[in-house]
């Protein structure tokens, strides 16, 4: 198959969705996928045998869900604009407002509808200010307990969204008991609440068990249906990006020039200054793989093999699914990887192929 391709393998993706599944079963929460970090809907129907639905951050995202993500759908947005209220509605089972001025505001187009409200608890596990929900003067959902009870009447369920990449359940314990003690009082009044993502419960050494039992008294001490937002915890590990190497140089190091870019193809790690992953990662020959965008940045990271490269040889970066096939852009025109998905059987299958044609349409 023509590099470059994101390849979704199936076999590695099942794991996950097995954790979340019995997690499922053991507390009572329902797993709906997060459609910010993953939006490939040619494994939805696979993914769906494990989860409860989707929940979106935009128009389109709760519209994709709602058209290919069997299960419920929830539709959250920082804010609505008045054109997109109308079909927000008509492709969502629950609406997830960010504040209180926008519930007001849509109060009667949604008053058919299940509507929640999104909390910040000033508190988080983010690392990076620029991911940080409960960054000082954070426009991400309300923070007052007693503004949030004077519409209590208006909605049924509440939303926090403040997990990022958080590993711990210590952590995870410590947070949920600070929203307890603050929030405690309205939880009281709601139907469901939603913890949100970014709770890596499918890690390898996650104490499962616990976070199983924590869901289960909090859905019992107040009285509500638990929603988790699975984002990387669905597909971490589940997918790579193939690239072959074009050219190779030295300047200093022994460089690899391949047929992908950071920018256009991983834009996350660019923006985290954090690099790609390669396994295994061992040998005696140590090279920097660059991207074949003009950005002078395009490094997808330093690593080692046991030949020196050539052109040809192909590479595959792991971990390649998350925040990856959603951001894809044409920078410099270079060609988006294609997608293709490893079935359980081993046999694998192209299923979305990017052109020139492509591109000129993403312009005028």
């Amino acid at each position: 198959m023509q590099t470059p391709y994101y390849l979704i393998d199936k076999a590695r993706l099942l794991p996950n969705l097995e954790k979340i599944a019995w997690l499922r079963a053991e507390s009572g929460a329902k797993s709906l996928l997060a459609l910010k970090c993953f939006a490939t809907w040619s494994v939805f129907d696979f993914m769906s045998q494990y989860m409860d639905g989707s929940t979106s951050s935009s128009l389109y995202e709760v519209r994709l869900g709602h058209e290919k993500f069997p299960g419920e759908t929830h539709a959250y947005s920082v804010a609505y604009a008045d054109h997109e209220i109308a079909e927000v509605l008509e492709c969502s089972d629950k609406i997830i407002f960010n504040s209180i001025g926008q519930l007001t505001k849509f109060s009667d187009a949604s008053q058919d509808h299940i509507r929640g409200l999104r909390v910040n608890p000033g508190v988080s596990t983010s690392e990076f200010d620029l991911a940080d929900p409960a960054r000082p003067f954070s426009r991400l959902g309300e923070h007052d307990p007693d503004r949030i009870a004077a519409v209590a009447d208006l909605i049924s369920g509440l939303m926090f969204h403040n997990n990022c990449e958080n590993d711990s359940f210590a952590r995870f314990d410590e947070m949920l008991t600070l929203i307890e003690d603050r929030f405690g009082t309205v939880i009281h009044a709601m139907d469901w609440i939603s913890l949100g993502g970014g709770i890596h419960f499918t890690g390898a050494d996650y104490p499962l068990d616990l976070l199983a039992a924590r869901l289960k008294n909090f859905a019992q001490k107040y009285g509500v249906q638990v929603y988790l937002e699975p984002g990387e915890a669905a597909i971490t590990g589940a997918a790579t990006l193939e690239v072959t190497v074009l050219d190779t140089m030295h300047n200093g190091k022994n460089l690899a020039i391949v047929d992908s870019s950071i920018e256009a193809h991983m834009l996350d790690l660019l923006i985290y200054r954090e690099p790609a992953k390669v396994s295994p990662n061992t040998g005696d020959n140590e090279w920097m793989i660059c991207g074949k965008s003009c950005l002078a940045g395009d490094i997808f990271g330093e690593f080692r093999f046991d030949a020196p490269l050539k052109a040809g040889d192909r590479l595959s970066f792991q971990d390649a699914a998350g925040y990856t096939m959603v951001k894809k852009n044409w920078f410099n025109g270079v060609k988006m990887p294609s997608i293709a998905i490893r079935e359980l059987d081993g046999t694998t299958r192209l299923v979305r192929d990017f052109d020139y044609d492509d591109f000129a349409a993403a312009l005028s």
